[in-house]
């Protein structure tokens, strides 16, 4: 299937209370990474279209968190119908505005429909408890909504990311607030239309475009209990410290700089795709690609392999685009100061032809870098694209001391077919998403999803159970209803 461009420019709403609306703020341009044209006007929101959203939210929402659990949950089953039934279409729109392939932005949706399966399962879960603590005491708690909750995110994933947040807010009682990438607008569209069709009431989703102006006055609005965020580390920090000096609940997800630590002994068959497809899919632009390759001892026969691997990629159909010309630029320029610094190019993806029919785009093949020096900017910042560091390493502890140092803490996986070696790592790696022969090691649901260090600030995961609790809050009941004829001090 091939990424088609609009026959006429498209005009991108806000959407608030159940209506799309133009926003009173600037209007944007957003830029298709598969033509390099401009194929949208987004209208951006000001303080006062936030205003209007936080109030119509706050009303919509008394109503809704009053519901039982398993009514709510009607309105996201045919959430789900609805968005199995428009995949394609959503999958083109991603495709479209993030560069991805279709079958990268169709898989990407996918995972934020299991995260939505995950949330019908709730009503099936006892999430309260009851207990008879002493002779006629019982003691309960139960799972109540926050109100308010706002989430903002990031452009390589327009609607898994947001997926991993809006089905368990919403099912839990809570209204929603979502401030998508301005870079990739228009996803948001297809999610809010499909909830509004399946009949979830207005005012409860709402959609808010725009840049720090508008992310300011979601998280400053007093109404607005808790901040969910994923993008980089520099942001997260900054909008963690503004949320958590409000006295709002706040996860913000940042960075990484992913290592696998390659042994010689690994399984051909799962290195050479597993750690090629790790750093080419979404072309490196996912905060779960591999980053760094420490190799220990002699692995020439496995890096042979990647380097086949992603040399024989089709760009448009096998590897997406850049979101950027900018990002482009600053990749290659990243590459040049690899080698003013000692690393050998191994793959060069700098002068790839763009597929046929995508010459505007931003197109930038797989590129695999050698002898990377641990501390150089290719070993430790965090590029963003189908860029490959590899580093030699003599020994496991010195890999994992070269992995340790990062002021990341993602995801780290092992290639081998040793269970004591793989062990090893999985125990030393500071990282909160460990893989063994697995190249990108994103927890399925119900396990969490989350990193550690620069790469989370907050505390928690934000899918699986401990996404539930972020947007929940407990209220704890004790009760007595006749008197004990046997008083203990307990009773």
């Amino acid at each position: 299937m091939s990424v088609n461009k609009p026959t006429q420019k498209i005009t991108c709403p806000l959407f608030i209370n159940g209506q799309e609306i133009r926003g009173s703020g600037e209007t944007l341009s957003v830029v298709s990474p598969y033509f390099g044209d401009v194929i949208a006007d987004l209208s951006t929101a000001s303080v006062a279209d936030v205003e209007k959203a936080v109030a119509s939210a706050a009303e919509a929402q008394k109503s809704w968190g009053a519901l039982p659990l398993k009514e709510r949950t009607r309105v996201m089953f045919k959430f789900r119908e609805i968005l199995m039934e428009r995949a394609e279409e959503i999958s083109h729109t991603i495709s479209l505005e993030s560069g991805k392939t279709i079958k990268e932005a169709y898989a990407g949706l996918m995972k934020g429909v299991e995260v939505l399966e995950f949330a019908l399962s709730l009503q099936n879960i006892d999430i309260g408890g009851k207990m008879e603590v002493s002779r006629g005491v019982f003691c309960e708690y139960r799972r109540m909504p926050l109100g308010v909750t706002a989430n903002i995110t990031p452009f390589n994933f327009p609607a898994m990311v947001p997926m991993w947040t809006i089905p368990l807010s919403l099912t839990l009682g809570n209204a929603y607030l979502w401030k998508p990438s301005e870079k990739t607008p228009l996803t948001s569209l297809h999610l809010a239309k499909a909830l509004k069709d399946s009949g979830l009431p207005d005012g409860l989703f709402q959609v808010l475009h725009g840049g720090e102006a508008t992310v300011n006055a979601i998280i400053d609005h007093p109404e607005v209990k808790a901040i969910g965020f994923v993008g980089s580390s520099k942001i997260a920090g900054l909008l963690y410290a503004r949320a958590t000096a409000l006295g709002k609940r706040a996860l913000c997800l940042g960075g990484a700089k992913n290592h696998i630590v390659l042994l010689p002994d690994a399984n051909p068959e799962l290195t050479g795709p597993g750690i090629s497809d790790s750093f080419t899919g979404c072309a490196g632009q996912r905060c779960m690609a591999a980053s760094v390759v420490l190799a220990v001892g002699n692995v020439e026969h496995h890096i042979q392999q990647i380097i086949k691997r992603a040399a024989s990629l089709k760009l448009g159909d096998e590897m997406g685009a850049l979101i950027t010309k900018a990002q482009k630029d600053f990749l290659c320029q990243a590459i040049e100061r690899a080698v003013k610094e000692g690393a050998k190019i191994l793959l060069d993806g700098r002068d790839v032809k763009a597929p046929k029919g995508y010459e505007g785009g931003h197109w930038l093949g797989p590129t695999i870098l050698d002898h990377v020096k641990p501390g150089s900017e290719a070993a430790t910042k965090e590029l963003f694209g189908p860029l490959l560091s590899i580093i030699r390493c003599q020994t496991i502890n010195e890999a994992m001391e070269i992995e340790n140092s990062s002021e990341y803490g993602n995801a780290c996986s092992v290639f081998t077919s040793s269970g004591a070696l793989s062990e090893k790592v999985i125990t030393m790696a500071r990282a909160g998403m460990i893989g063994v022969n697995i190249g990108v090691p994103v927890p399925r649901e119900p396990f969490s999803f989350g990193g550690i260090q620069a790469s989370r600030f907050g505390h928690g995961d934000i899918t699986g159970s401990q996404g539930v609790d972020f947007w929940t809050q407990l209220k704890k009941l004790t009760t007595k209803w006749e008197a004990q004829t046997d008083h203990t001090w307990m009773s």
